[in-house]
């Protein structure tokens, strides 16, 4: 393990030496005030290490990555009705594109772009009110993490609900379709919360740790099962087929992880039996994916050899 704790290491101060650091999202002032000299990276092993380089200890807004946890919770209240309402295709659009819906009436493509997190979010609130389902939320990714300090950043939730107009359209257009069951404004103010629970890399990695272990928290007595293993592998797919809106494909060419990025910068991965994986810098690449972030992953996995693609048995553990 001291090997893992020098090669992040050797990442963090690789990547503060970077010169082209992306561009930090600046749509809404919470997000666009945050350094992009910022850098964090966890590793969460399986057998329950912990490694930290950089500002892994700094909470962030997570964004778009609490789609995964939005998305556990929505199989587990619905389970494979879900997919009558979502696809699970990669969309090879922006992330927030209404352009597909369209053509494909009102269904969005996947979960992880906008349109189909707010489909979820819709979901969630057939079986709760708003408040109950952002508290649900709450609470799993505490839960997930084991760890009560996570919190909701309301200037970030009220700043996405004042400038969030796409998504708006988003979910009027599929309401006109019949793909959004609740009150619209309701379902987006709870989806604006979910996108701005805050968190850092450590928490973020250990909130991972399911979908690295076959949907259990831990291996350690008192971890507890929170998905069947094959749903956590079809999360895993979708993660790896769309976690990256149109920059996915690439992703998989140069890392090879299932992942989950957010605008602010965040990326959550999973090395699937071996870690979870959590890295944080705000500069974004011309597709919202963290710059300096996928670079870091791609130095880990020449480094680790856990890309998926690799014969099992490289570095690591």
């Amino acid at each position: 393990m001291d090997n893992l704790d020098h090669i992040l290491a050797g990442i963090a101060a690789e990547m503060r030496g970077m010169e082209n650091r992306g561009k930090v999202a600046d749509y809404i002032q919470p997000l666009a005030a945050v350094s992009p000299h910022k850098f964090g990276m966890a590793v969460v092993t399986a057998g329950g290490s912990v490694h930290l380089a950089g500002d892994a200890e700094e909470a962030f807004s997570i964004q778009s990555i609490s789609k995964v946890f939005a998305l556990t919770l929505a199989i587990g209240a619905v389970g494979d009705q879900l997919w009558r309402r979502v696809g699970r295709e990669p969309s090879g659009s922006a992330f927030n594109s209404i352009v597909q819906l369209e053509s494909e009436h009102g269904i969005p493509r996947n979960p992880f772009i906008n349109a189909g997190a707010i489909v979820v979010t819709d979901v969630l609130l057939g079986h709760h009110q708003p408040r109950e389902a952002i508290g649900q939320m709450l609470r799993f990714v505490r839960e997930l993490a084991g760890d009560d300090t996570i919190t909701v950043d309301e200037a970030v939730a009220r700043a996405e609900q004042d400038t969030g107009f796409r998504n708006k359209a988003l979910a009027n257009y599929m309401r006109a379709f019949g793909n959004i069951h609740g009150d619209v404004e309701q379902v987006l103010g709870t989806y604006f919360h979910f996108c701005a629970l805050a968190m850092s890399c450590r928490q973020l990695a250990l909130a991972g740790r399911y979908l690295m272990d076959g949907g259990r928290t831990t291996r350690e007595k008192g971890g507890h099962r929170v998905i069947t293993d094959r749903r956590a592998r079809r999360i895993n797919a979708l993660m790896m087929s769309c976690g990256h809106y149109d920059n996915s494909g690439d992703f998989a060419y140069r890392i090879g992880l299932p992942g989950k990025s957010g605008v602010g910068g965040g990326i959550l991965a999973v090395a699937p039996g071996i870690a979870s994986i959590a890295v944080w810098s705000p500069g974004l690449n011309a597709s919202g994916n963290s710059q300096l972030g996928q670079l870091a992953l791609e130095r880990l996995v020449q480094h680790t050899g856990w890309s998926v693609f690799e014969p099992r048995g490289g570095a690591g553990g």
